[in-house]
Protein backbone atom coordinates (compact mmCIF):
# COMPACT_ATOMS: atom_id res chain seq x y z
CA UNK A 1 0.00 0.00 0.00
CA UNK A 2 2.95 2.63 0.45
CA UNK A 3 3.53 2.69 -3.08
CA UNK A 4 0.00 4.02 -4.18
CA UNK A 5 0.11 5.80 -1.55
CA UNK A 6 3.22 7.29 -2.06
CA UNK A 7 2.84 7.81 -5.95
CA UNK A 8 -0.84 9.45 -5.11
CA UNK A 9 0.71 12.29 -2.34
CA UNK A 10 3.68 12.86 -5.91
CA UNK A 11 0.13 13.40 -8.16
CA UNK A 12 -1.30 15.64 -5.91
CA UNK A 13 2.18 17.64 -4.86
CA UNK A 14 2.33 18.26 -8.18
CA UNK A 15 -1.02 19.28 -8.76
CA UNK A 16 -0.63 22.02 -5.93
CA UNK A 17 2.48 22.87 -7.63
CA UNK A 18 1.42 23.48 -11.08
CA UNK A 19 -1.96 25.07 -9.82
CA UNK A 20 0.81 27.43 -7.69
CA UNK A 21 2.68 28.30 -10.90
CA UNK A 22 -0.47 28.97 -12.88
CA UNK A 23 -1.62 31.87 -10.05
CA UNK A 24 1.49 33.26 -9.62
CA UNK A 25 3.46 32.72 -12.82
CA UNK A 26 2.95 35.72 -15.30
CA UNK A 27 1.24 35.52 -18.72
CA UNK A 28 3.61 35.15 -21.78
CA UNK A 29 3.95 38.86 -23.12
CA UNK A 30 2.01 39.49 -26.37
CA UNK A 31 4.26 41.00 -28.50
CA UNK A 32 3.24 44.57 -29.63
CA UNK A 33 2.89 45.14 -33.65
CA UNK A 34 5.30 48.08 -35.02
CA UNK A 35 3.10 50.09 -37.00
CA UNK A 36 4.29 52.12 -39.94
CA UNK A 37 1.73 55.26 -41.13
CA UNK A 38 3.33 56.18 -44.54
CA UNK A 39 1.77 59.74 -45.72
CA UNK A 40 1.95 61.56 -49.30
CA UNK A 41 1.27 64.89 -49.54
CA UNK A 42 -1.23 66.45 -52.58
CA UNK A 43 -1.64 63.28 -54.35
CA UNK A 44 -4.12 62.69 -56.43
CA UNK A 45 -6.16 59.53 -56.40
CA UNK A 46 -5.27 58.38 -59.69
CA UNK A 47 -1.64 58.94 -59.33
CA UNK A 48 0.25 55.51 -57.56
CA UNK A 49 0.50 52.48 -59.95
CA UNK A 50 -1.05 50.51 -57.63
CA UNK A 51 -4.13 52.92 -58.32
CA UNK A 52 -3.59 52.43 -62.50
CA UNK A 53 -1.04 55.24 -62.93
CA UNK A 54 1.91 55.47 -65.39
CA UNK A 55 4.12 56.66 -62.66
CA UNK A 56 6.41 53.34 -61.40
CA UNK A 57 5.91 52.66 -58.03
CA UNK A 58 6.66 49.09 -57.31
CA UNK A 59 7.17 49.44 -53.32
CA UNK A 60 3.89 51.23 -53.42
CA UNK A 61 2.62 48.20 -55.79
CA UNK A 62 3.83 45.33 -53.00
CA UNK A 63 1.64 47.31 -50.46
CA UNK A 64 -1.67 46.70 -52.34
CA UNK A 65 -0.72 43.34 -53.26
CA UNK A 66 0.01 42.36 -49.57
CA UNK A 67 -2.88 44.25 -48.39
CA UNK A 68 -6.69 45.72 -49.44
CA UNK A 69 -6.63 48.67 -51.39
CA UNK A 70 -9.68 51.14 -50.30
CA UNK A 71 -10.82 53.03 -53.31
CA UNK A 72 -13.75 54.84 -51.89
CA UNK A 73 -11.59 56.04 -48.88
CA UNK A 74 -12.10 59.70 -48.00
CA UNK A 75 -10.07 62.55 -46.33
CA UNK A 76 -10.72 66.40 -46.18
CA UNK A 77 -9.41 68.37 -49.04
CA UNK A 78 -6.32 70.35 -47.40
CA UNK A 79 -3.47 68.52 -45.72
CA UNK A 80 -3.46 70.18 -41.57
CA UNK A 81 -7.35 69.22 -41.66
CA UNK A 82 -6.82 65.09 -42.56
CA UNK A 83 -3.40 65.19 -40.19
CA UNK A 84 -5.42 66.43 -37.38
CA UNK A 85 -8.31 63.64 -37.53
CA UNK A 86 -5.26 60.92 -38.42
CA UNK A 87 -3.68 62.44 -34.84
CA UNK A 88 -7.16 62.00 -32.76
CA UNK A 89 -10.11 59.81 -34.27
CA UNK A 90 -11.91 63.16 -34.08
CA UNK A 91 -13.69 65.33 -36.23
CA UNK A 92 -11.08 68.25 -37.37
CA UNK A 93 -13.71 71.19 -36.12
CA UNK A 94 -13.45 69.04 -32.48
CA UNK A 95 -9.87 69.72 -32.45
CA UNK A 96 -8.92 72.70 -33.95
CA UNK A 97 -9.09 72.51 -37.31
CA UNK A 98 -12.25 73.93 -38.47
CA UNK A 99 -9.83 76.22 -40.35
CA UNK A 100 -6.88 75.99 -42.81
CA UNK A 101 -4.18 78.38 -41.51
CA UNK A 102 -2.98 79.18 -45.62
CA UNK A 103 -6.76 80.75 -45.81
CA UNK A 104 -8.87 81.25 -42.88
CA UNK A 105 -11.76 83.00 -43.19
CA UNK A 106 -12.21 86.33 -41.29
CA UNK A 107 -15.22 85.80 -39.30
CA UNK A 108 -13.26 82.33 -37.77
CA UNK A 109 -10.53 84.40 -36.13
CA UNK A 110 -10.14 83.23 -32.85
CA UNK A 111 -12.82 81.33 -32.48
CA UNK A 112 -12.84 77.83 -30.44
CA UNK A 113 -12.60 75.02 -33.35
CA UNK A 114 -10.49 77.12 -35.64
CA UNK A 115 -7.50 77.83 -34.05
CA UNK A 116 -5.94 76.24 -37.33
CA UNK A 117 -3.14 74.21 -35.26
CA UNK A 118 -4.23 71.01 -32.82
CA UNK A 119 -5.73 71.68 -29.24
CA UNK A 120 -5.85 69.30 -26.56
CA UNK A 121 -9.50 69.23 -27.20
CA UNK A 122 -8.44 65.16 -27.60
CA UNK A 123 -5.80 63.08 -26.51
CA UNK A 124 -3.33 62.00 -29.84
CA UNK A 125 -2.60 58.74 -31.06
CA UNK A 126 0.89 59.31 -30.38
CA UNK A 127 0.46 59.99 -26.68
CA UNK A 128 -1.95 57.07 -26.30
CA UNK A 129 0.75 54.68 -27.81
CA UNK A 130 3.83 56.45 -25.81
CA UNK A 131 1.39 55.76 -22.88
CA UNK A 132 1.44 51.84 -23.93
CA UNK A 133 5.19 51.77 -23.93
CA UNK A 134 5.87 52.71 -27.36
CA UNK A 135 8.62 54.91 -29.13
CA UNK A 136 6.96 57.02 -31.59
CA UNK A 137 8.47 58.73 -34.27
CA UNK A 138 7.78 61.47 -36.38
CA UNK A 139 9.88 62.59 -39.87
CA UNK A 140 8.41 65.19 -42.31
CA UNK A 141 5.79 67.57 -42.31
CA UNK A 142 4.00 68.13 -39.23
CA UNK A 143 1.67 71.52 -40.20
CA UNK A 144 -0.22 70.75 -36.68
CA UNK A 145 0.90 73.81 -34.80
CA UNK A 146 4.59 74.06 -32.66
CA UNK A 147 5.45 77.55 -34.86
CA UNK A 148 2.28 79.32 -33.34
CA UNK A 149 1.36 81.08 -30.53
CA UNK A 150 -0.54 78.47 -27.88
CA UNK A 151 0.52 75.32 -30.34
CA UNK A 152 2.22 72.55 -29.58
CA UNK A 153 5.16 70.41 -31.39
CA UNK A 154 5.19 66.73 -31.93
CA UNK A 155 7.25 65.85 -28.73
CA UNK A 156 4.49 67.54 -26.29
CA UNK A 157 1.44 65.82 -28.36
CA UNK A 158 3.19 62.28 -27.50
CA UNK A 159 6.46 61.91 -30.03
CA UNK A 160 9.37 60.59 -28.20
CA UNK A 161 11.39 61.74 -31.52
CA UNK A 162 10.56 64.21 -33.98
CA UNK A 163 12.50 65.49 -36.92
CA UNK A 164 11.45 67.90 -39.92
CA UNK A 165 9.22 71.21 -40.42
CA UNK A 166 6.25 72.68 -38.68
CA UNK A 167 4.74 74.28 -41.69
CA UNK A 168 2.84 72.80 -44.81
CA UNK A 169 6.01 72.62 -46.95
CA UNK A 170 9.23 73.74 -47.79
CA UNK A 171 11.83 73.92 -50.87
CA UNK A 172 12.90 70.16 -51.45
CA UNK A 173 16.60 70.89 -51.89
CA UNK A 174 17.23 73.52 -49.04
CA UNK A 175 15.92 75.44 -45.60
CA UNK A 176 13.96 77.71 -48.37
CA UNK A 177 10.29 78.28 -47.36
CA UNK A 178 7.63 77.72 -50.46
CA UNK A 179 6.14 80.86 -49.35
CA UNK A 180 6.97 84.53 -49.08
CA UNK A 181 5.93 86.29 -45.77
CA UNK A 182 2.92 88.38 -46.31
CA UNK A 183 3.36 89.81 -43.18
CA UNK A 184 6.39 91.43 -44.14
CA UNK A 185 6.35 94.67 -45.83
CA UNK A 186 9.09 93.82 -48.24
CA UNK A 187 8.23 89.81 -47.84
CA UNK A 188 7.83 89.80 -51.80
CA UNK A 189 11.11 90.58 -52.53
CA UNK A 190 13.26 87.97 -50.48
CA UNK A 191 13.34 84.44 -49.73
CA UNK A 192 12.37 83.22 -46.13
CA UNK A 193 13.78 80.63 -44.31
CA UNK A 194 11.98 77.37 -43.36
CA UNK A 195 12.59 76.12 -39.31
CA UNK A 196 13.58 72.28 -39.48
CA UNK A 197 14.08 70.62 -36.02
CA UNK A 198 15.75 67.62 -34.31
CA UNK A 199 14.20 66.42 -31.35
CA UNK A 200 12.68 70.36 -30.85
CA UNK A 201 16.13 71.65 -31.35
CA UNK A 202 17.02 73.61 -34.58
CA UNK A 203 18.60 71.80 -37.04
CA UNK A 204 20.53 72.88 -40.00
CA UNK A 205 19.06 71.57 -43.09
CA UNK A 206 21.84 70.71 -45.72
CA UNK A 207 21.84 72.39 -48.64
CA UNK A 208 21.62 69.84 -52.32
CA UNK A 209 20.06 66.73 -50.10
CA UNK A 210 16.64 66.09 -51.87
CA UNK A 211 13.62 65.96 -48.96
CA UNK A 212 12.37 62.26 -49.23
CA UNK A 213 16.19 61.44 -48.85
CA UNK A 214 16.94 63.62 -45.92
CA UNK A 215 13.54 62.41 -44.41
CA UNK A 216 13.70 58.92 -44.53
CA UNK A 217 16.97 58.34 -43.55
CA UNK A 218 16.24 60.10 -40.54
CA UNK A 219 13.54 57.93 -40.08
CA UNK A 220 15.59 54.83 -40.46
CA UNK A 221 17.66 56.28 -37.75
CA UNK A 222 15.13 56.33 -35.32
CA UNK A 223 13.84 52.99 -36.80
CA UNK A 224 16.79 51.82 -36.02
CA UNK A 225 17.60 52.78 -32.37
CA UNK A 226 13.65 51.61 -31.58
CA UNK A 227 14.71 47.95 -32.96
CA UNK A 228 18.06 47.81 -31.12
CA UNK A 229 16.19 48.63 -27.74
CA UNK A 230 13.50 45.97 -28.29
CA UNK A 231 10.64 48.59 -27.82
CA UNK A 232 7.47 48.56 -30.51
CA UNK A 233 7.42 51.36 -32.39
CA UNK A 234 5.26 53.97 -34.34
CA UNK A 235 6.54 55.32 -37.06
CA UNK A 236 4.99 58.86 -39.07
CA UNK A 237 6.72 59.28 -41.89
CA UNK A 238 4.64 62.11 -43.39
CA UNK A 239 6.64 63.23 -46.95
CA UNK A 240 6.29 66.12 -48.43
CA UNK A 241 6.59 64.97 -51.90
CA UNK A 242 4.22 65.45 -54.36
CA UNK A 243 3.60 68.92 -52.48
CA UNK A 244 4.86 72.55 -54.15
CA UNK A 245 7.15 73.52 -55.27
CA UNK A 246 7.80 71.01 -57.57
CA UNK A 247 11.20 69.32 -57.63
CA UNK A 248 12.37 66.47 -58.22
CA UNK A 249 15.93 64.51 -58.80
CA UNK A 250 17.03 64.86 -62.02
CA UNK A 251 17.39 61.38 -63.27
CA UNK A 252 13.73 60.72 -63.07
CA UNK A 253 12.39 63.63 -64.26
CA UNK A 254 12.78 63.12 -68.01
CA UNK A 255 11.91 59.75 -68.57
CA UNK A 256 7.82 60.89 -68.23
CA UNK A 257 8.05 64.12 -70.19
CA UNK A 258 7.62 62.26 -73.81
CA UNK A 259 4.20 60.83 -72.46
CA UNK A 260 3.12 63.75 -70.75
CA UNK A 261 4.02 66.03 -73.89
CA UNK A 262 1.94 63.60 -76.00
CA UNK A 263 -1.05 63.33 -73.81
CA UNK A 264 -1.03 66.95 -72.86
CA UNK A 265 -4.36 67.75 -70.43
CA UNK A 266 -7.26 66.00 -71.74
CA UNK A 267 -5.11 62.91 -73.26
CA UNK A 268 -3.81 62.03 -69.35
CA UNK A 269 -7.21 62.53 -67.88
CA UNK A 270 -8.47 59.94 -69.89
CA UNK A 271 -6.17 57.45 -69.57
CA UNK A 272 -6.11 57.70 -65.91
CA UNK A 273 -10.00 57.41 -66.05
CA UNK A 274 -9.79 54.16 -68.05
CA UNK A 275 -7.25 52.75 -66.62
CA UNK A 276 -8.92 52.93 -63.29
CA UNK A 277 -11.81 51.51 -64.79
CA UNK A 278 -10.14 48.66 -66.20
CA UNK A 279 -8.25 47.88 -63.04
CA UNK A 280 -11.45 47.74 -60.88
CA UNK A 281 -10.11 50.96 -59.37
CA UNK A 282 -13.46 52.80 -60.16
CA UNK A 283 -17.15 51.11 -61.28
CA UNK A 284 -17.38 49.94 -65.01
CA UNK A 285 -20.22 52.15 -64.64
CA UNK A 286 -18.53 55.58 -64.37
CA UNK A 287 -18.31 58.08 -66.92
CA UNK A 288 -16.01 60.39 -67.84
CA UNK A 289 -15.68 63.75 -66.07
CA UNK A 290 -16.71 66.67 -68.38
CA UNK A 291 -14.64 69.90 -69.23
CA UNK A 292 -14.17 71.77 -66.29
CA UNK A 293 -14.11 75.16 -67.16
CA UNK A 294 -11.49 76.42 -64.76
CA UNK A 295 -9.16 74.36 -66.55
CA UNK A 296 -7.34 75.27 -70.08
CA UNK A 297 -7.17 72.89 -73.47
CA UNK A 298 -3.83 71.82 -73.75
CA UNK A 299 -4.58 72.94 -77.97
CA UNK A 300 -4.37 76.77 -76.71
CA UNK A 301 -0.88 76.35 -75.34
CA UNK A 302 2.59 77.24 -77.48
CA UNK A 303 4.53 74.33 -78.14
CA UNK A 304 6.93 76.27 -75.91
CA UNK A 305 4.30 76.38 -73.18
CA UNK A 306 3.17 72.74 -73.83
CA UNK A 307 6.90 71.65 -73.61
CA UNK A 308 7.15 73.17 -70.11
CA UNK A 309 4.22 71.85 -68.84
CA UNK A 310 5.27 68.46 -69.65
CA UNK A 311 8.26 69.04 -68.03
CA UNK A 312 6.46 70.37 -64.98
CA UNK A 313 4.27 67.36 -65.11
CA UNK A 314 7.32 64.89 -65.57
CA UNK A 315 8.72 66.72 -62.43
CA UNK A 316 5.54 66.01 -60.31
CA UNK A 317 5.97 62.12 -61.34
CA UNK A 318 9.04 61.83 -60.41
CA UNK A 319 8.20 63.25 -56.66
CA UNK A 320 6.13 60.20 -56.55
CA UNK A 321 8.50 57.84 -57.75
CA UNK A 322 11.16 58.86 -55.51
CA UNK A 323 8.71 58.85 -52.78
CA UNK A 324 8.03 55.07 -53.48
CA UNK A 325 11.70 54.41 -53.70
CA UNK A 326 11.95 55.95 -50.57
CA UNK A 327 9.33 53.23 -48.81
CA UNK A 328 11.32 51.00 -50.76
CA UNK A 329 14.38 51.49 -48.52
CA UNK A 330 12.53 51.32 -45.34
CA UNK A 331 10.45 47.95 -46.35
CA UNK A 332 14.04 46.46 -47.11
CA UNK A 333 15.28 47.23 -43.28
CA UNK A 334 11.96 45.70 -41.90
CA UNK A 335 12.82 42.84 -44.20
CA UNK A 336 16.49 42.12 -43.54
CA UNK A 337 16.14 43.23 -39.96
CA UNK A 338 13.25 40.55 -39.09
CA UNK A 339 10.65 43.57 -38.14
CA UNK A 340 8.35 43.14 -41.29
CA UNK A 341 6.07 40.10 -40.44
CA UNK A 342 5.38 42.28 -37.12
CA UNK A 343 4.71 45.27 -38.20
CA UNK A 344 1.17 47.00 -39.79
CA UNK A 345 1.45 49.08 -41.93
CA UNK A 346 -0.76 51.95 -43.71
CA UNK A 347 0.01 54.30 -46.98
CA UNK A 348 -2.60 56.88 -47.12
CA UNK A 349 -2.52 60.99 -48.77
CA UNK A 350 -3.73 63.75 -47.51
CA UNK A 351 -5.90 65.05 -49.79
CA UNK A 352 -6.10 65.61 -53.60
CA UNK A 353 -3.26 67.51 -55.81
CA UNK A 354 -3.05 71.01 -55.61
CA UNK A 355 -4.79 73.10 -57.95
CA UNK A 356 -3.23 76.48 -56.64
CA UNK A 357 -2.11 78.69 -59.65
CA UNK A 358 -1.00 81.61 -58.84
CA UNK A 359 -0.83 83.56 -62.23
CA UNK A 360 -4.63 82.36 -62.71
CA UNK A 361 -7.03 84.96 -61.84
CA UNK A 362 -10.25 82.82 -60.07
CA UNK A 363 -7.76 80.09 -58.53
CA UNK A 364 -4.58 82.37 -57.70
CA UNK A 365 -3.34 84.75 -55.53
CA UNK A 366 -1.29 87.72 -57.20
CA UNK A 367 1.10 88.65 -54.35
CA UNK A 368 1.96 85.05 -54.60
CA UNK A 369 2.79 85.09 -58.43
CA UNK A 370 4.54 88.20 -57.71
CA UNK A 371 6.96 86.91 -55.64
CA UNK A 372 7.48 83.73 -57.68
CA UNK A 373 8.30 85.90 -60.79
CA UNK A 374 10.94 87.99 -58.66
CA UNK A 375 12.76 85.47 -56.47
CA UNK A 376 12.91 82.06 -58.96
CA UNK A 377 14.12 81.04 -62.35
CA UNK A 378 10.81 80.08 -64.51
CA UNK A 379 12.81 78.87 -67.51
CA UNK A 380 12.60 75.29 -68.60
CA UNK A 381 16.13 74.37 -67.54
CA UNK A 382 15.50 75.06 -64.21
CA UNK A 383 12.16 73.27 -63.69
CA UNK A 384 12.98 70.63 -60.89
CA UNK A 385 15.74 72.36 -58.99
CA UNK A 386 16.00 74.10 -56.12
CA UNK A 387 15.60 77.68 -57.79
CA UNK A 388 12.51 76.53 -59.43
CA UNK A 389 9.29 77.12 -57.94
CA UNK A 390 6.91 75.07 -59.97
CA UNK A 391 3.10 74.39 -59.06
CA UNK A 392 0.90 71.43 -61.50
CA UNK A 393 -1.95 74.34 -61.92
CA UNK A 394 -5.30 73.31 -62.28
CA UNK A 395 -5.39 71.65 -65.21
CA UNK A 396 -2.42 69.08 -64.84
CA UNK A 397 -3.90 68.61 -60.96
CA UNK A 398 -7.76 67.95 -62.74
CA UNK A 399 -6.34 65.21 -65.51
CA UNK A 400 -4.23 63.77 -62.06
CA UNK A 401 -7.79 62.89 -61.00
CA UNK A 402 -8.56 60.72 -63.71
CA UNK A 403 -12.26 59.60 -63.34
CA UNK A 404 -13.00 62.20 -60.26
CA UNK A 405 -13.94 65.99 -60.81
CA UNK A 406 -11.69 68.62 -58.95
CA UNK A 407 -9.04 68.48 -57.05
CA UNK A 408 -7.48 69.96 -53.56
CA UNK A 409 -9.18 72.41 -51.77
CA UNK A 410 -12.34 71.64 -52.90
CA UNK A 411 -14.71 68.63 -51.46
CA UNK A 412 -15.46 66.99 -54.77
CA UNK A 413 -14.56 63.63 -55.14
CA UNK A 414 -10.86 64.74 -56.59
CA UNK A 415 -10.22 67.25 -53.87
CA UNK A 416 -10.90 63.86 -50.80
CA UNK A 417 -11.22 60.80 -52.50
CA UNK A 418 -7.18 59.04 -52.19
CA UNK A 419 -5.59 56.55 -52.59
CA UNK A 420 -5.21 53.96 -48.99
CA UNK A 421 -3.41 50.73 -48.79
CA UNK A 422 -3.50 48.76 -45.00
CA UNK A 423 -1.27 45.60 -44.44
CA UNK A 424 -1.59 44.07 -41.53
CA UNK A 425 1.16 42.42 -39.63
CA UNK A 426 2.28 39.27 -41.63
CA UNK A 427 0.65 39.64 -44.79
CA UNK A 428 3.85 39.77 -46.69
CA UNK A 429 4.84 36.09 -45.58
CA UNK A 430 1.48 33.97 -45.05
CA UNK A 431 -1.99 33.56 -46.97
CA UNK A 432 -3.63 36.64 -46.45
CA UNK A 433 -7.28 36.22 -47.15
CA UNK A 434 -8.04 39.58 -48.43
CA UNK A 435 -3.98 40.20 -49.88
CA UNK A 436 -4.55 42.20 -53.27
CA UNK A 437 -8.29 42.89 -53.02
CA UNK A 438 -9.54 46.17 -53.84
CA UNK A 439 -12.55 47.14 -51.88
CA UNK A 440 -14.91 49.74 -52.13
CA UNK A 441 -15.84 49.53 -48.28
CA UNK A 442 -16.66 53.22 -47.18
CA UNK A 443 -14.17 54.62 -44.70
CA UNK A 444 -12.52 57.96 -44.02
CA UNK A 445 -9.34 59.30 -42.13
CA UNK A 446 -10.43 59.18 -38.57
CA UNK A 447 -10.90 55.48 -38.95
CA UNK A 448 -6.81 54.68 -39.28
CA UNK A 449 -6.07 55.92 -35.29
CA UNK A 450 -9.02 53.72 -34.03
CA UNK A 451 -7.47 50.97 -36.21
CA UNK A 452 -3.80 51.57 -35.63
CA UNK A 453 -4.81 51.14 -31.41
CA UNK A 454 -6.86 48.10 -31.95
CA UNK A 455 -4.14 46.75 -33.77
CA UNK A 456 -1.83 47.68 -30.86
CA UNK A 457 -4.49 46.22 -28.53
CA UNK A 458 -4.93 49.84 -26.43
CA UNK A 459 -8.20 51.11 -25.03
CA UNK A 460 -9.38 54.63 -26.06
CA UNK A 461 -9.99 56.85 -22.78
CA UNK A 462 -13.30 58.56 -24.43
CA UNK A 463 -14.18 61.26 -22.23
CA UNK A 464 -10.91 61.45 -20.15
CA UNK A 465 -7.52 61.86 -20.40
CA UNK A 466 -4.96 62.10 -17.12
CA UNK A 467 -7.28 64.24 -15.57
CA UNK A 468 -8.54 66.69 -18.43
CA UNK A 469 -12.18 66.28 -19.93
CA UNK A 470 -11.96 65.26 -23.96
CA UNK A 471 -13.73 64.68 -27.07
CA UNK A 472 -14.74 61.18 -27.63
CA UNK A 473 -13.03 59.89 -30.92
CA UNK A 474 -15.94 58.95 -33.72
CA UNK A 475 -13.85 56.90 -35.54
CA UNK A 476 -13.86 53.72 -36.37
CA UNK A 477 -11.87 50.92 -36.50
CA UNK A 478 -11.11 49.03 -39.88
CA UNK A 479 -9.39 45.78 -38.36
CA UNK A 480 -12.84 43.62 -38.33
CA UNK A 481 -13.27 44.26 -41.79
CA UNK A 482 -9.28 43.52 -42.49
CA UNK A 483 -9.67 40.48 -40.22
CA UNK A 484 -12.57 39.46 -42.57
CA UNK A 485 -15.35 39.48 -39.59
CA UNK A 486 -17.32 42.17 -41.61
CA UNK A 487 -17.89 43.22 -45.22
CA UNK A 488 -18.08 46.96 -44.31
CA UNK A 489 -16.02 49.50 -41.91
CA UNK A 490 -19.06 52.00 -41.73
CA UNK A 491 -22.88 50.93 -41.95
CA UNK A 492 -25.40 53.51 -43.11
CA UNK A 493 -25.78 54.60 -39.31
CA UNK A 494 -22.05 55.63 -39.18
CA UNK A 495 -22.16 58.24 -41.55
CA UNK A 496 -19.98 61.66 -41.25
CA UNK A 497 -20.07 65.23 -42.48
CA UNK A 498 -17.29 67.74 -42.71
CA UNK A 499 -17.40 71.33 -43.73
CA UNK A 500 -14.69 73.29 -44.87
CA UNK A 501 -14.54 77.42 -46.47
CA UNK A 502 -18.03 77.13 -46.40
CA UNK A 503 -18.32 74.03 -48.52
CA UNK A 504 -19.75 71.15 -46.93
CA UNK A 505 -20.98 67.26 -47.20
CA UNK A 506 -22.08 64.51 -45.79
CA UNK A 507 -21.49 60.87 -46.49
CA UNK A 508 -23.92 57.34 -45.79
CA UNK A 509 -23.07 54.70 -47.30
CA UNK A 510 -22.37 55.09 -51.13
CA UNK A 511 -24.34 58.15 -50.67
CA UNK A 512 -23.30 61.60 -50.65
CA UNK A 513 -25.06 64.79 -50.45
CA UNK A 514 -22.99 68.18 -51.19
CA UNK A 515 -23.41 71.72 -51.27
CA UNK A 516 -20.61 74.17 -52.79
CA UNK A 517 -20.62 78.35 -52.61
CA UNK A 518 -20.36 80.27 -55.43
CA UNK A 519 -17.57 81.69 -54.36
CA UNK A 520 -15.87 78.66 -55.20
CA UNK A 521 -17.41 77.73 -58.08
CA UNK A 522 -20.39 75.78 -57.20
CA UNK A 523 -24.25 76.65 -57.21
CA UNK A 524 -24.86 76.99 -53.46
CA UNK A 525 -27.75 74.06 -54.16
CA UNK A 526 -27.77 70.51 -52.24
CA UNK A 527 -26.66 67.29 -54.65
CA UNK A 528 -27.12 63.69 -53.89
CA UNK A 529 -24.60 61.16 -55.70
CA UNK A 530 -23.95 57.72 -55.28
CA UNK A 531 -19.93 57.82 -55.12
CA UNK A 532 -19.08 54.25 -55.77
CA UNK A 533 -21.24 53.96 -59.50
CA UNK A 534 -20.71 57.88 -60.19
CA UNK A 535 -17.49 58.89 -58.69
CA UNK A 536 -17.36 61.70 -61.09
CA UNK A 537 -20.17 63.20 -59.77
CA UNK A 538 -22.24 63.75 -62.93
CA UNK A 539 -25.69 62.09 -62.75
CA UNK A 540 -27.36 64.01 -59.27
CA UNK A 541 -29.92 62.01 -57.75
CA UNK A 542 -31.60 64.17 -55.30
CA UNK A 543 -35.01 64.12 -57.87
CA UNK A 544 -34.82 60.53 -57.90
CA UNK A 545 -34.33 60.47 -53.78
CA UNK A 546 -35.54 63.25 -52.28
CA UNK A 547 -36.76 61.84 -49.14
CA UNK A 548 -32.84 60.62 -49.12
CA UNK A 549 -31.42 64.00 -49.59
CA UNK A 550 -33.74 65.30 -46.66
CA UNK A 551 -32.72 63.09 -44.34
CA UNK A 552 -28.72 63.46 -45.19
CA UNK A 553 -29.30 67.81 -44.99
CA UNK A 554 -30.73 67.13 -41.80
CA UNK A 555 -27.54 65.06 -40.60
CA UNK A 556 -25.30 67.51 -42.06
CA UNK A 557 -27.28 70.41 -39.56
CA UNK A 558 -26.97 68.67 -36.94
CA UNK A 559 -23.42 68.29 -37.53
CA UNK A 560 -22.87 72.28 -38.18
CA UNK A 561 -24.99 73.01 -35.05
CA UNK A 562 -23.31 70.68 -32.72
CA UNK A 563 -19.85 71.82 -33.38
CA UNK A 564 -21.18 75.77 -34.06
CA UNK A 565 -20.19 75.77 -37.35
CA UNK A 566 -19.82 79.46 -38.69
CA UNK A 567 -21.49 80.44 -41.78
CA UNK A 568 -19.23 81.80 -44.81
CA UNK A 569 -20.66 84.86 -47.66
CA UNK A 570 -21.49 82.91 -50.62
CA UNK A 571 -18.94 84.64 -52.43
CA UNK A 572 -15.84 84.54 -50.57
CA UNK A 573 -12.78 83.41 -52.48
CA UNK A 574 -10.00 81.33 -50.13
CA UNK A 575 -7.72 81.64 -52.75
CA UNK A 576 -7.26 85.34 -53.13
CA UNK A 577 -7.60 84.99 -49.42
CA UNK A 578 -4.74 82.87 -49.00
CA UNK A 579 -1.81 83.81 -46.51
CA UNK A 580 0.55 82.37 -44.40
Amino acid sequence: MKRPISKLLTILLLGTVSTLMATTMPEPAVKKPNILLLVGDDTAFGDIGAFGSEVKTPNMNKLANAGVRFTNFHVSPVCSVTRSMIMTGNDSIEVGLGAFDYSVYPTTRGKKGYETYLTDAAVTIPQLLQDNGYEVYKSGKWHLGGDKPGSKGPLELGFTKEFGIYSGGSNHWNNLAMTPDFKDPNGLSKKRIEEWTLNGKPFDRPTGVYSGEIYTNQMLEFIKEGVKNKKPWFAYMAFTTAHFPIQAPNGLIMKYYDNYLKLGYAGLKKSRYESLKEHGLISHKATEAPFNNLTKKWDSLSQKDKEKQAKIMATYAAMIEDQDNRIGQILEYLKKSGELDNTLIIYVTDNGPEGLEPTNPKTGNPEFAKWIENQFDSSFEAIGTANSQNVIGTSWANAATGGLQWWKWFIGEGGIRVPMMLVPPGAFNAKYARAGEKSTAVAYAKDIPMTILEYANIKHPMTKYKGRDIVPPSGVSMKGFMDGKSEEVRTDNDWWAFELFGNGYVMQGEFKAMKVRTGMFGDGEWHLYNVVTDPSETHPLEKKYPKKLKEMIALYKSHTTKNNIIPVDKDWNPFQGASQ
